[in-house]
């Protein structure tokens, strides 16, 4: 249950609903009907991702990346609270939504069996009506048999975990500089092998089972990619 109002607190922050710092543990306790123990535990699991921090005697304080000159998207919670990669209010342009078979180079690029069934979606998403990013997801069958084209516009991750209970136990992510390809750049009217930030995701749910992978091209301007890490030892 902590993981669940963990997850809550996280969107709470997100949404701005929790600017500044958290609720008392009291008035967590009443507005999510848990425990003080329970209510303890899910903070902790938001402050050791890097999202909160403690201040003696205060209380907890939902902690500012933003940089000068910068707009900053916290990856930190995204797996662990099964949240969106991207900022919560992106509204999307679908420009393919299909299903096709795996081909050799999906085979080995995800590590699925050839004719595999995926649902294929690209689309353009937009951050206060700028272009954000090019996305384009392939996601299992197997494990997702229907996706709306209601979830698709909007978040296919809330629709997966409503739908199905999924949600992300881990991923790989692999953040590069890429040259557009000419299919990218036309589809973002930018120019042929202009260079930008991509991010190569392979997403997985229990027992390590492949759930989708992405690729995205980052275009907003100034933008930056926050990431918490602890060092294990130390704890």
């Amino acid at each position: 249950m902590y993981r669940e109002i963990a997850t809550k607190l996280v969107a709470a922050i997100q949404d701005g609903v929790f600017t500044v710092k958290l609720p008392t543990e009291a008035q967590l306790m009443e507005r999510y009907h848990a425990s003080r123990n329970t209510i303890r535990k899910a903070i902790d699991l938001i402050y050791q991702q890097g999202l909160l921090r403690r201040v003696q005697g205060s209380g907890y304080y939902i902690t500012n990346i933003q940089l000068q000159h910068k707009t900053v998207v916290n990856l930190s919670a995204r797996s662990l609270f099964n949240s969106n990669l991207h900022p919560r209010n992106l509204k999307s342009k679908v420009l393919t939504f299909d299903t096709v078979k795996g081909d050799s180079a999906l085979s080995h690029q995800l590590g699925i069996p050839i004719d595999e069934e995926l649902y294929r979606i690209i689309r353009l998403r937009y951050w206060h009506d700028q272009l954000y990013c090019l996305e384009k997801a392939y996601h299992l069958r197997s494990v997702v048999p229907y996706l709306s084209t209601e979830a698709v516009n909007s978040s296919i991750w809330d629709f997966i975990n409503e739908a199905y209970g999924i949600g992300i136990a881990n991923s790989d992510d692999y953040l590069s500089l890429t040259n557009l390809s000419k299919e990218e750049a036309e589809l973002m009217d930018l120019g042929h092998g202009d260079t930008y930030l991509a991010l190569d995701s392979s997403n997985y749910y229990k027992n390590n089972g492949l759930l989708d992978f992405s690729h995205t091209v980052f275009v907003y301007p100034d933008l930056a990619l926050y990431f918490h890490t602890t060092n294990l030892a130390n704890n």
